[in-house]
């Protein structure tokens, strides 16, 4: 496998935040480096059964996760076993409930918190942090610019094809201020300040990027249903594909049958709705 690309999700960031607050983003939108869409998550839109759903390419109803509550190794073929079966190496950097779905469950802290498998037929190389202990008053988010360094890490030292990245932050920031306020603008002024650095080292590395979110969240800091504002989220793309007319809706489960025919990996006949990139 000679392709490559890095899914950057930006845990529960609603559409218009992303639009009016992303400001580097945006900018690259205007200039034609980067394309951005709608994307509607699957239902429920809490955050266990969407990270399910994005990387099986099938519906909670199918896979099974029906909440944060209810993780466990899933059985459906998923986008780091497609990726391995090519030929390419993963790696991901993320929640731990990532690892408990797609590698090993439960969780060991040690043994899990940080590995590099070669011969893994699922995640190679993971990194991986649980946020024991979260709460309103406490975060226990790690630094988004970390997070980053860390994945860029990664693809330096081990060639990745497919690298993950998923950080709480803002999803954490909207559960405790909400979204109309100035603590959540800073927020995202501050993610997209810390991404934006980044993204064109990843392009030059000869990876296309996508960044989007697994769910939005509404004005009171919920998500987990079908209010707009809970379901939907932007997503960007950049890289040199050809995608939809700029006001059609992505479904979240395009976005598991779409990374594997960017990398030229087998799409599984589970996964049924078709890429969104050409």
């Amino acid at each position: 496998m000679d392709k490559k690309l890095l899914l950057i999700i930006l845990d529960g960031v609603p559409y218009r935040n992303w639009r009016r607050l992303f400001g580097n983003l945006e900018g690259w939108v205007d200039s034609g480096d980067a394309r951005v869409w709608k994307m509607r998550s699957v239902l429920p839109s809490i955050s266990a059964s969407c990270y399910a759903s994005i990387h099986t390419g099938v519906a909670p109803a199918v896979h099974g996760c029906t909440g944060n509550g209810n993780v466990f190794r899933l059985s459906q073929p998923d986008v780091f076993a497609q990726v391995r079966k090519g030929g390419g190496i993963t790696g991901a950097v993320a929640h731990s409930f990532w690892s408990e779905f797609f590698n090993r469950h439960p969780f060991d802290y040690v043994r899990d918190i940080e590995y590099d498998e070669p011969d893994s037929s699922t995640i190679n190389h993971g990194r991986f942090h649980t946020m024991t202990g979260y709460g309103a008053a406490n975060q226990m988010t790690p630094s988004d610019v970390d997070l980053f360094a860390t994945l860029s890490n990664m693809c330096m030292r081990f060639g990745l094809n497919y690298g993950m990245l998923h950080t709480c932050t803002l999803d954490s920031m909207g559960h405790r201020f909400f979204h109309d306020c100035q603590e959540m603008d800073h927020a995202c002024f501050v993610m997209d300040e810390m991404l934006a650095p980044f993204i064109p080292k990843w392009r030059a590395a000869g990876y296309e990027v996508i960044v989007t979110a697994d769910h939005g969240q509404d004005a009171r800091g919920h998500h987990g249903g079908r209010d707009p504002l809970q379901q939907e989220a932007a997503l960007y793309y950049f890289g040199d594909a050809e995608g939809p007319e700029a006001d059609q809706v992505i479904d979240q489960l395009q976005l598991a049958p779409t990374i594997l025919s960017r990398l030229g990996a087998p799409v599984p006949d589970t996964m049924k709705a078709g890429s969104f990139l050409r």
